[in-house]
């Protein structure tokens, strides 16, 4: 399902339905949660890219690791009704993910990345137009150097679910990942035994296990940094593949080695050409 492109249609009773449509997704608060720790040096470009969205139904939700770096003097210039911000130990990505799920309030909820940017500002009204038709949306991702220049690395040009899922090495980027709250709350928290691909186990739960629509949205949503923790080096990508066959066997009932364990890193190769 191409969710960047709406049909047109001459009918009037088609006119009123896509502007109902247009009402509705207008409507749709969306949770954006920014998870960070002494992330000075690129927290700005995040939540300017944020406050850019065209989607006036938005939150951001910053759950701050007790930085000291001065990324909480940033976070609070932006004093606005649309942000909320915590501060306070944690243990580590995946524990501010839980504690920042309990704080949001929207009808829909994403991840945006300290040291990432969205692509555009129309990200977000994409997302809740795509909500309006899915209990999930996926999309494009951009993998840059920096946010200035941004030099473009990778590309990851999202596909729609095959007919084994994730069973097939498929899986969506986590940083284009929206839910419905529906989705969110039935899902449950991250797995804090996971450290590096909670995000992985916690996506396959949500398209795998209860049978909500998944639907693809036709653009780059996000440029995200080189460098993080599925993406630093050949240990965490090691590492990474791990835990996600872990997931899969948790799961999906996945054998001691299985055909996503192969397909899942080689299916990223097409992100270089």
């Amino acid at each position: 399902m191409n969710l960047s492109i709406v049909g047109s249609t001459k009918s009037i009773s088609g006119l009123l339905r896509s502007e109902l449509q247009n009402v509705v997704h207008r409507l749709v608060k969306i949770s954006v949660l920014t998870v960070c720790r002494n992330s000075a040096a690129t927290i700005r470009q995040a939540l300017d890219s944020f406050f850019a969205q065209e989607h006036a139904e938005k939150e951001l939700v910053v759950v701050d690791g007790a930085s000291f770096d001065g990324t909480l003097d940033i976070v609070r210039s932006y004093a606005t009704d649309g942000l909320t911000l915590v501060s306070e130990p944690d243990k580590g990505m995946y524990d501010a993910l839980n504690k920042a799920l309990t704080i949001a309030t929207g009808d829909a909820v994403g991840v945006l990345n300290s040291d990432d940017a969205f692509h555009d500002d129309s990200v977000l009204g994409r997302v809740a137009q795509g909500l309006t038709f899915c209990d999930i949306v996926h999309g494009h991702l951009n993998f840059v150097d920096d946010h200035d220049r941004k030099r473009v690395s990778r590309r990851w040009r999202a596909e729609p679910r095959p007919a084994n899922g994730f069973r097939s090495g498929w899986m969506p980027a986590h940083p284009t990942f929206y839910v419905r709250r529906k989705v969110a709350e039935i899902v449950g928290p991250f797995d804090l035994s996971l450290k590096v691909a909670s995000d992985y186990d916690w996506m396959l739960r949500a398209v795998e296990l209860y049978g909500f629509q998944t639907g693809l949205i036709d653009h780059v949503m996000v440029d995200m940094m080189l460098g993080g923790k599925s993406t630093g080096g050949l240990r965490s990508k090691i590492e990474h593949n791990i835990e996600a066959l872990r997931s899969r066997r948790k799961w999906l009932r996945a054998g001691t080695v299985d055909f996503a364990l192969i397909a899942k890193p080689a299916r990223k190769l097409t992100q270089f050409i």
